[in-house]
């Protein structure tokens, strides 16, 4: 219950148990593998990205621009959850409540960040379908570098505004989180202040921080429907898809999964949001590299001279 006299900057709890994924004794051990093999996944197919997009000038274009970023972030979205995560699975997780405060900065900051990475490259994706002629105009490195700074400022005001609104709960006598991660919504349920305010805060930051960002997607995605849909080669709408496709996995998967588990009430936060934060703070990071570079040739082409290059030195 609730107790409205708590102050808000006096908060008793100094530290948290984060109860992790599930309670189940017979589940931990193969879990805490399980997690691990997909944070060693994640690490290397990011990591493996970057270096592959640093290493090779035709991988220097826009797309690869943001895609370089959108595995920097990953990597480190990932970094700042599975580590900690993993403690859950073999012993008592205590974290201080100033660590877990940076957690969810941090957090908050990649999360907003890969929000944006994915728009700003179904804008790019636009602009190569809709507007070829135009596209080296459109899409120059002055355009792409402030896109990117933008991303970056956001993520930086919406992670200042989620965790300053976080700062100012008071944590009094229960100090169990139940999820693997300091998170909003298990932080809300937690205090003793009331929080209808906080929630409403964080309602309107996320809800901006998502439907603005899925609304330029769609914009996006339904005109360059309309313009592949008026290429006459089949082959030509054939390539365009194949180029649309893997975003639009990406996509799928990290909006649906953040809209689930944000856009709704605390109070009705459960174990179920646990599995949906999954998707798109853990098994996305891991997935996107191979997402964006299954199918791709300039990718295959980039790893097989890279490779050459280490086998001949």
């Amino acid at each position: 219950m609730k107790q409205g006299m708590a102050s808000k900057n006096d908060s008793s709890v100094k530290e948290f148990i984060l109860l992790g994924l599930t309670q189940q004794p017979e589940l931990q051990l193969p879990l805490f593998f399980l997690f691990l093999g997909i944070y060693v996944v994640s690490v290397v197919g990011n990591l493996g990205l970057i270096v592959l997009i640093v290493l090779n000038l035709h991988l220097h274009t826009p797309m690869y621009y943001f895609l370089f970023n959108l595995s920097f972030t990953d990597l480190c979205l990932s970094s700042v959850i599975i580590p900690k995560m993993l403690v859950s699975f073999v012993k008592q997780n205590i974290i201080s409540h100033a660590e877990c405060m940076t957690q969810f900065f941090f957090f908050v900051f990649f999360v907003i960040n890969e929000v944006y990475i994915l728009t700003a490259m179904a804008y790019d994706k636009y602009a190569a379908i809709c507007k070829p002629l135009l596209y080296q105009v459109t899409m120059s490195y002055q355009v792409c570098h402030s896109m990117m700074v933008g991303v970056y400022v956001m993520g930086f005001v919406g992670s200042l505004v989620h965790t300053g609104n976080m700062l100012s709960l008071s944590f009094c006598n229960d100090n169990i989180i139940n999820h693997y991660m300091c998170d909003v919504l298990p932080l809300l349920k937690l205090s003793c202040t009331h929080t209808a305010i906080n929630e409403l805060v964080v309602f309107i930051v996320a809800g901006i921080n998502v439907t603005v960002p899925c609304l330029t997607v769609f914009i996006c995605y339904t005109l360059i429907l309309s313009s592949i849909l008026g290429i006459r080669s089949a082959e030509g709408r054939s390539k365009a898809f194949s180029t649309c496709g893997s975003h639009v996995i990406a996509v799928s998967l990290f909006f649906g999964a953040a809209a689930f588990m944000y856009l709704k009430p605390s109070s009705v936060a459960g174990d179920e949001d646990k599995i949906s934060s999954i998707f798109y703070s853990i098994l996305g990071p891991m997935l996107n590299p191979f997402i964006y570079s299954l199918r791709n040739k300039d990718v295959h082409i980039a790893l097989r001279k890279t490779l050459r290059k280490k086998m001949f030195t």
